[in-house]
């Protein structure tokens, strides 16, 4: 959790000080007052700032996703697309599903629009809450609707590699997508995967593994 220790003229200064800087309201940070400080002899000789602890409150699981939900409700409104968002918490995972007539627009080309919402949401949450969360952002089933065209795909050139023997190279995909790749391949002992490249350009490689090795195991995050 998010903790600092905050000097001002006085304790409700610094309270203050301390909401703007964790972005924070004052009813979820726990305070502690290290010193209420001294205001001196004339306000001047011996005058010592106040000093206090600050710490964000942990959120629960659905208070959570319910932040989540606020946020991503925020960000669609500078876009001006009526939806509804919907919530759910599963496996550790806060899902926020999009409602919207204009879902071609949320998603963007292969899902880079929603990769970006998905990627904010996050980042703004994990600022706000202090510690990591994993938030997964989707509207007209896109996620697992892209997850089984990619593990198809997998499939595909899994076979091709096996019969040409030649490593074969998807074009550039996002983390996400290459993830996909790798664990739809991870058991197939008759290749193995490896992402290359950089930034925006890295690409999973499909390899041929000769007879009597085995597949080396690919990290996930890949």
């Amino acid at each position: 959790m998010s903790t600092l220790e905050i000097e001002d003229k006085s304790v409700e200064d610094a309270i203050a000080a301390a909401c703007r800087k964790l972005k924070l309201p004052r009813e979820k940070l726990e305070i502690e007052i290290i010193s209420k400080g001294s205001s001196g002899i004339f306000g001047i000789v011996g005058a010592r700032k106040a000093k206090i602890r600050v710490t964000a409150k942990a959120l629960s699981a659905e208070a959570a996703a319910e932040r989540a939900k606020e946020i991503l409700s925020h960000i669609l409104e500078h876009i001006d697309l009526p939806s509804v968002i919907e919530w759910e918490t599963r496996d550790d995972h806060t899902y926020l599903n999009i409602i919207s007539n204009g879902s071609g627009l949320l998603i963007g080309k292969r899902g880079k629009t929603l990769n970006a919402l998905q990627y904010l949401v996050t980042k703004i949450l994990q600022r706000e809450v202090g510690e990591t969360v994993s938030v997964i952002v989707d509207t007209e089933n896109y996620r697992s609707k892209r997850e089984l065209s990619l593990t198809e795909l997998a499939r595909q050139l899994s076979d091709k590699v096996k019969k040409s023997h030649r490593p074969l190279t998807t074009g550039p995909m996002s983390s996400q997508d290459r993830r996909i790749i790798h664990l739809a391949l991870k058991e197939d002992q008759e290749v193995r995967t490896k992402s290359k490249g950089e930034g925006t350009l890295r690409r999973v490689v499909i390899y041929p593994v000769k007879k009597g090795k085995k597949a080396p195991r690919v990290a996930e995050g890949e």
